[in-house]
């Protein structure tokens, strides 16, 4: 019996040891597929600034630079817009199966689309725009039944649109314009469309529909062209029909009527009891998440003043834990009950959420009640550049020098590589967080669009904070991305210095035009009375005197003077600064002797005793 009984065990912890070797080997096998595949990518990929620092001997991609995964360490996203990549696309993309969305935007990626990527099958945001790709556009994309956004604007594609395209009535968005395409125009079920820009199609002149929202399909169609004449009726059975058409509408109306007070009765009970709380619902806009109301109130333990990080005249901001571990970071907006209706506000989100770059805060989600709008993004475990310049230690310059770098490439992308672009507002050290490697991040880069179309007034509200707002924004009301380069250069000389805008001069007993007096250092050759006390002597001070030229730059007077952010990028990586400077400099002398302005009215509307040692206040003024 003993023998029996130790011979079972046996068997049993046998039979344990090959399934738990199977269950390892085929995750094995699953993660392997993926970094192959990966590493196919990489391989095809020519990458200047080395971003795709891939280990292929890793087993796991989820730690990987531009990777997304899922909980289940899944590969579901590869969002690497803006990176300089060329090269080609390799076919190796088709064995990351659970791929749901690709991003390779604004790159210089060359060659033909690969036609492995119709064989992913939950793959429903596809944007290869900006980019060299030539060829035709693959007719197998049509395969790809979840696909909702393709994008393959400003290419080089030839040859006609696949017709193939015509039957994919689950997409939202295709967009093939500012292409060479040629033939007729499918009739599309895609419920936005863009093919302008294809001179043999779209041609000055032109008779086709090249843009626009296409219509609801027929649910009928008229099989000839030509039909016989119904049969006549008698006066008694016109009546009788007339009379029974009006009733079936009246009883149709009813119906409709209430079952839309029946559906508006629920909804509200939903929003308010929340007894039928789907706690996973999913909505499809781009790759994020719609949550429910009651989650994010769970996740940050009803919004409690323990958990509130930040401040903002957008709205409160606290950190929450979801149920799988997951720290976010949950943005209560303002006035939630006074914004724009549900579609409105989703089509915003929709397009935030695309706008997907490295040195931009990701966008994981939104709720949305009748009375809430709330916006879900990653908790940045250190924080923003404000708080972090007043830690200790004191933030290296080798970091505050990457940390300019990588603001100035987030702005970049929203001024000149995002479409529709966006205008920041609020360009301030409290608004670039960093996350856990300290690389910058800019956050509430939508905030501003989202909140300001709630009305239809030409002006516009002017936020932002003393110190950092562009004279004519402050004067006006009128903002550009030039009024986000002065706060950028506001942003330079709180790096250099490590005190906010409203703190500059402090420490020297300075008061007045304080713009003037950083000018003044600068021409006297005394940076180092600007130079943040903390770094004592551990900074190159010719670098400091490169960054202040910038931040010089920036912040001049007239915003046509001040450079693009894509100038500022190039400055920053070490080019082009010294003719930059010389050329201001001459306009400088130009304007001194034609009297043009006076030093000391430049920044008088900024700057004087009264506003700029104010303690710092967010603006709301009148729209």
């Amino acid at each position: 019996m003993e023998i029996r009984r130790k011979s079972g065990l046996l068997s049993f912890l046998a039979l344990v040891w090959l399934w738990a070797s199977a269950t390892a080997t085929s995750t094995g096998i699953r993660l392997n597929v993926e970094v192959q595949a990966l590493m196919g990518i990489k391989a095809g990929l020519k990458d200047p600034h080395s971003v795709l620092a891939w280990d292929e001997n890793a087993v796991d991609p989820c730690t990987w630079n531009l990777i997304t995964c899922s909980p289940d360490k899944l590969v579901i996203g590869i969002g690497a817009p803006s990176q300089n990549f060329s090269g080609t696309l390799s076919p190796s993309i088709g064995n990351l199966t659970n791929l749901q969305f690709l991003l390779l935007q604004n790159n210089y990626i060359s060659g033909k689309v690969p036609n492995e990527i119709s064989k992913i099958p939950k793959l429903h945001t596809l944007d290869l725009s900006n980019n060299l790709f030539s060829g035709e556009v693959p007719s197998s994309f049509s395969n790809l039944k979840s696909l909702q956004y393709l994008r393959l604007n400003n290419n080089t594609f030839s040859g006609t649109i696949p017709s193939s395209l015509a039957n994919m009535n689950q997409l939202a968005l295709l967009d093939l314009s500012y292409n060479n395409l040629s033939g007729p125009l499918p009739r599309l079920l895609a419920k936005t469309y863009n093919f302008t820009g294809n001179s043999l199609i779209c041609a000055p002149g032109s008779k086709e529909v090249c843009y626009g929202t296409t219509p609801l399909p027929l649910s009928f169609a008229v099989a000839n062209s030509t039909y016989s004449q119904p049969p006549r009726r008698h006066k008694g059975q016109r009546i009788a029909l007339v009379i029974g058409l009006s009733l079936a509408c009246i009883c149709l109306l009813t119906l409709t009527y209430g079952f839309f007070i029946w559906r508006k009765h629920k909804h509200n009970q939903q929003i308010f009891f929340e007894t039928n709380d789907r706690h996973h619902e999913e909505l499809s806009l781009g790759n994020i998440k719609r949550f429910q109301f009651r989650e994010l109130r769970n996740a940050t333990h009803n919004f409690s003043s323990k958990n509130l990080i930040g401040k903002g005249g957008f709205g409160n901001v606290y950190r929450g834990y979801l149920q799988d571990g997951t720290i976010i970071a949950v943005k209560r907006l303002k006035d939630g009950n006074a914004m724009r209706g549900e579609t409105q506000f989703q089509t915003e989100v929709e397009m935030i959420s695309l706008a997907v770059h490295r040195n931009l805060l990701k966008l994981y989600g939104f709720c949305m009640t009748e009375t809430e709008r709330l916006l879900v993004y990653p908790y940045m475990s250190n924080g923003s550049v404000a708080t972090r310049l007043k830690a200790k230690p004191a933030l290296d310059w080798g970091t505050r020098k990457r940390i300019a770098l990588g603001a100035a490439r987030g702005l970049l992308y929203l001024h000149e590589q995002c479409d529709p672009k966006i205008i920041h507002r609020d360009v301030k050290a409290a608004n670039i967080l960093l996350d856990d490697f300290c690389e910058a991040v800019v956050g509430d880069f939508g905030l501003a669009k989202l909140l300001d179309h709630s009305d239809s007034h030409v002006t516009t509200a002017v936020r932002g904070t003393v110190g950092h707002i562009a004279p004519e924004y402050l004067s006006t009301g009128q903002s550009s991305e030039k009024t986000d380069v002065f706060g950028f250069g506001i942003l330079l000389l709180e790096l250099v210095s490590g005190q906010r805008a409203l703190e500059f001069g402090k420490a020297a007993n300075q008061k007045g035009a304080i713009l003037d007096w950083i000018k003044k250092l600068h021409q006297e050759k005394k940076l180092e009375m600007l130079v943040d006390k903390d770094l004592r002597s551990n900074y190159d001070p010719i670098e400091i005197e490169e960054i202040v030229r910038v931040a010089l730059l920036c912040i001049q007077y007239l915003p046509s003077n001040r450079p693009k952010m894509s100038e500022v990028v190039r400055m920053l990586e070490g080019d082009g600064l010294a003719e930059k400077w010389e050329a201001s400099r001459r306009a400088e002398a130009s304007r001194v002797r034609a009297n043009e302005f006076s030093s000391s009215e430049r920044y008088s509307d900024l700057t004087d005793d009264a506003s700029l040692f104010a303690q710092a206040i967010e603006l709301s003024g009148p729209r």
